[in-house]
């Protein structure tokens, strides 16, 4: 059941970041095969839709939405009715995407990589039994994976974007390189970019891009993080069980999570 849902307006970093005018964003974060909180959330941003009225929401998922977690499939093919649904629906392409997209290749070194970043639980969710998993060796397991992913999984992942940029916000999945302008970004930076991000000088007094602020994932924070260049949405949901989104409507800000126990709602 979804809990009761607040509200309030939160003052942003200077210069203030701003939505499109007349549009509402919501950014979901790293969702890594839970469908359950998925579920969970998309229904609390629905009934957020409702309760503020105005503009229909617009849907951003900044990546990493398999791996570790045991319904990777399954959060592709609800994925997959949601853009049908609501085709304004974006996605950016997160490392465990990039990495199953290489595994499915064929590129045994890819697979190898791929399992061990928490690909086995994909591979398993995709119907290769343990024993013949346990079994086989990278070649072997390759081809059967390359079997087992319908072709319109692959597809809907190769259609996901490296960067999206709305007014004043920048949603990525990792990051950006501090002091690279954003069309000169690479995008190896915006999937698996860290500490040079995380660490960059001013990151906690001003804008890493100046006049922008990055939204990311990719990072687990226990709460939120909020700073003048960057918030940061990965709240570890494979780990705490807490899937967290951001919505953006001019000037304001507000969170919404999803936990396995009951969600949360509060101001950010």
């Amino acid at each position: 059941m979804l809990a009761k849902i607040f509200s309030r307006f939160v003052k942003a970093p200077r210069p203030a970041a701003r939505a499109p005018d007349g549009r509402r964003l919501y950014a979901i974060g790293d969702i890594h095969g839970h469908l359950d909180l998925l579920d969970g959330l998309l229904a609390q941003i629905r009934a957020d839709e409702a309760a503020r009225g105005g503009p229909k929401g617009e849907l951003i998922f900044l990546g990493d939405l398999i791996n570790r977690g045991p319904q990777s499939a399954q959060v592709i093919d609800r994925l997959i009715a949601l853009k049908a649904e609501r085709p304004e629906t974006r996605f950016l392409l997160g490392n465990h995407e990039e990495a199953f997209l290489t595994a499915l290749d064929g590129h045994r070194d890819a697979l190898r990589f791929f399992d061990r970043i928490g690909g086995s639980e994909t591979i398993l969710n995709y119907g290769i039994a343990p024993h013949a998993y346990e079994a086989a060796d990278f070649s072997e397991l390759a081809t059967m994976l390359q079997a087992a992913v319908p072709s319109a999984h692959r597809a809907f992942l190769e259609g996901f974007e490296d960067m999206i940029v709305e007014g004043n916000y920048v949603f990525v999945h990792a990051g950006v390189r501090p002091g690279i302008p954003l069309e000169k970004q690479r995008a190896n930076d915006l999937r698996w970019i860290r500490d040079d991000f995380l660490r960059a000088p001013g990151n906690k007094n001003r804008p890493i891009i100046p006049g922008m602020l990055i939204i990311h994932g990719h990072t687990i924070f226990e709460k939120i993080v909020e700073h003048p260049g960057r918030i940061g949405l990965d709240t570890g949901a494979y780990r705490s069980g807490i899937l967290t989104a951001m919505g953006f409507e001019g000037g304001e800000r507000w969170i919404l999570q999803q936990s396995c126990q009951q969600p949360q709602h509060k101001g950010a």
